[in-house]
């Protein structure tokens, strides 16, 4: 039976493709809108829309079909609505100008919209000016790549994200460029998915924000110059690996902020020049590794509730506060660790100090509960009551010491 149900589907896959046929879209074309032809398509059908400018909205997709841009033709909603509205599996958008969608305080307005889909694909598309630009609900299984989105968001009350995924799963977001949104891409509820290429910048409030989003891969994109960096909240096994989170800058400013996130490897990022380059609250059993944090103002800070975690060969480089913690225990491992403000000696040249470092200065305590403070931080006060914590620690967590500091950077990837 399975077999026949195998074969049977087979047969009618061939036989969509053998009947699929092409509609042309112009303004000299059988069909000048684009309306027009998704009415007059069929299950599989390809229609290509040739350079121009169509202002259309609305456009509700119903059947799996292609719809493919030459040279980019542009779709205008004329600040109306939606752009595409895609209600069925197996769509394909690709190689589109779309802009001016409608905006709202009451609907969430996209230049691509899909609702309980499967199968789709969101490529080479150029997105201006929109509300939001890509909106991903109940939908699996999707590609959005290669796509450029260019807002023009002032307000986090009247924008809205670039590429937004609401309970999705199996979605690749790849190689896209998202500026000046509200959020770059937000994730809620999105699992077993991955972001990798991307470059996020400009956005005034996240360059990527998620939340309860579990199993996703977060790979070689640059988040840069957003207000507030990378959100990452109430998550569990999330991969980041060779991101580069800079330029981040502000009174309430981060490269990365952990909330609540729960086994996580942290491998191989650049923070650099991040007002605080990783907040971790709530945060355990991550593991950094091979990370460099470079010229941040404070490259982590340990809020509370931080246990299990492990900080292995990073690269502390000129950081004004390499780490802040909240609290006198320590349940946190660091371990073979290079610290640019490390003054040990290495008698047996192994490339180990042979004295433990103490990344942790009593004046970061001081700055965390008066932060007016900061203007101090140069000043020969501030070194003294650093050396003398240093020497008989009160106010900091006794044991959190790397115990094999290295005496060389690892893996400096710049």
């Amino acid at each position: 039976m399975i077999k026949q149900l195998f074969f049977t589907a087979l047969l009618l896959f061939a036989f969509t493709e053998l009947t699929a046929k092409q509609i042309k879209v112009c303004k000299s074309c059988g069909y000048t809108s684009i309306k027009e032809a998704i009415a007059a398509a069929e299950n599989g059908d390809e229609i290509i829309v040739e350079a121009g400018i169509y202002q259309e909205y609305d456009l509700r997709i119903e059947k799996p079909i292609k719809l493919i841009g030459i040279d980019h033709p542009t779709i205008d909603a004329m600040e109306k609505g939606y752009i595409f509205e895609v209600l069925s599996d197996s769509v394909t958008i690709s190689g589109f100008k779309l802009i001016n969608v409608g905006k709202s305080y009451t609907s969430d307005y996209a230049a691509i919209h899909t609702y309980r889909i499967d199968n789709f694909v969101i490529e080479n598309n150029i997105f201006i000016n929109p509300f939001f630009a890509i909106l991903i609900e109940k939908s699996h299984n999707g590609i959005i790549s290669k796509n450029i989105i260019k807002g023009n968001a002032v307000h986090e009350h009247n924008s809205g994200n670039g590429i937004h995924l609401w309970h999705a799963s199996k979605i690749e977001v790849n190689d896209n460029i998202i500026e000046q949104m509200r959020d770059g891409i937000y994730f809620e509820f999105a699992k077993h998915s991955s972001i990798s290429g991307n470059k996020s910048r400009r956005n005034i409030r996240y360059g990527l924000h998620f939340m309860f989003s579990n199993d996703d891969r977060y790979e070689n994109n640059m988040f840069e110059n957003n207000g507030a960096g990378v959100a990452v909240m109430f998550s569990k096994r999330i991969y980041m690996r060779k991101n580069i989170f800079r330029l981040n800058w502000g009174t309430a400013s981060y490269g990365l902020l952990l909330k609540e996130i729960y086994d996580a490897d942290i491998i191989d990022n650049i923070f650099e020049q991040n007002t605080i380059g990783v907040n971790a609250e709530g945060s355990n059993r991550v593991v950094f590794e091979n990370n460099n944090f470079k010229s941040n103002g404070w490259a982590i800070k340990f809020l509370g509730a931080c246990y299990g975690n492990k900080l292995m060969r990073n690269n502390f480089m000129h950081n004004a506060f390499d780490i802040s913690y909240n609290g006198r225990i320590n349940g946190n491992i660091f371990d073979k660790n290079y610290w640019s403000e490390y003054t040990g000696y290495d008698l047996n040249k192994d490339n180990i100090g042979d004295i433990p470092y103490r990344p942790v200065k009593l004046f970061s305590y001081v700055v965390n509960r008066t932060p007016e403070t900061i203007i101090l931080l140069r000043s020969l006060f501030v070194d003294i009551i650093n050396f003398s914590e240093k020497v008989s620690p009160v106010f900091t967590p006794d044991n959190l010491k790397d115990f094999n500091p290295l005496m060389k950077p690892v893996n400096d990837r710049n």
